[in-house]
């Protein structure tokens, strides 16, 4: 049975930073791509970080240098680096996988969720 297991969200003022984290079966994390999403209210759930096995990392844009995604192979744990928070970063966190990629193009998300950390960024 795959389980992803979030932790690590909570209330950070802007300009602030935290670093979720996302404890993962053995069975997904060894093998596949693992990564994160978002859903802010009222909006659709979007792709934020991906990293594979070996440590190669994708990100959205819209966090490209400010968001740093690492695994810890010994922990079976994936993590996400949130740092320069904006109110626009708030959101429900998920992570995913086994995230999908095609001759290295991103597809989507894979089948299995977490159940999702709180992050609200306010003053």
């Amino acid at each position: 049975q795959v389980q992803l297991v979030e932790s690590g969200g909570g209330l950070v003022q802007p300009g602030g930073s935290l670093r979720l984290s996302c404890a993962a079966s053995t069975s997904i994390f060894n093998i596949y791509r693992l990564g994160w999403y978002r859903q802010a209210p009222g909006k659709q759930r979007e792709f934020v970080a991906a990293i594979s096995p070996g440590g190669s990392t994708n990100y959205a844009d819209s966090v490209k240098y400010r968001f740093t995604a690492a695994r810890d192979n010994g922990k079976n744990t994936v993590y996400l680096q949130m740092n320069s928070l904006k109110p626009e970063d708030t959101a429900v966190y998920y992570c995913n996988g086994p995230i999908k990629y095609s001759s290295g193009a991103y597809v989507g998300p894979g089948d299995y969720w977490g159940k999702g950390t709180l992050v609200t960024v306010s003053s």
